[in-house]
């Protein structure tokens, strides 16, 4: 009996996350097997001068490549995207990333919401959305979207964030499904996993 209630229809996941969120970002990619199916598409503030060395740092532990995705690539199952520094990244119908370079918001480029809310547009009650530490209210309307439109919500548990501003944000303006620590979001990608191979 699954622990979370889960289905095995999910076309992706997305995972945004700021200040304190690249330990548990770690974490669960160190932990997701080479055969993960569906795609993982990360948005992350990040400095949007630091072109080099963060796609560089998360491949080091995940056994699934991280890659930057440039306007227009098509969406693949088994791959780990990560929004490029300074775009914000767009989910499409078709199954395709845009790159935009519109003005910042919640003084974020990429931004969470933007990403989040695209996602839920396409892929509806097939996608999950996870949201972890960091410091402002970015992802708390993509949150919303994602659960108005059926999708799966889970948070980063607000008292083990190293910053508890986005989760709880995220709290505030919808009901989350699941609060989890990092190791039980870990857990529960597993099970999915698990699920989609039966």
């Amino acid at each position: 009996m699954s622990k979370f209630n889960l289905h095995n229809q999910y076309k992706a996941i997305v995972i945004g996350g700021s200040a304190g969120s690249f330990q548990v970002i770690n974490k669960i990619l160190n932990g997701l097997p080479s055969d993960f199916d569906l795609p993982v598409i990360m948005c992350l503030h990040r400095l949007k001068h630091v072109r080099h060395g963060f796609v560089e740092a998360l491949n080091i532990k995940s056994s699934i490549t991280i890659e930057e995705p440039s306007d227009k690539d098509g969406i693949k199952k088994g791959k780990i995207y990560l929004a490029p520094s300074n775009y914000h990244l767009c989910i499409e119908l078709g199954n395709a990333f845009s790159l935009s370079t519109e003005e910042m918001v919640n003084n974020s480029r990429p931004s969470i919401d933007i990403t989040l809310e695209t996602a839920s547009y396409v892929y509806k009650n097939k996608l999950i959305g996870i949201l972890l530490s960091g410091a402002n209210r970015d992802g708390a309307l993509g949150m919303k979207r994602i659960k108005d439109r059926g999708g799966l919500t889970i948070v980063q548990d607000p008292s083990e964030c190293m910053i508890d501003t986005m989760p709880a944000a995220a709290m505030k303006v919808t009901h989350i499904d699941h609060v989890l620590s990092a190791q039980q979001i870990l857990e529960l990608l597993l099970e999915l996993h698990k699920k989609i191979k039966i």
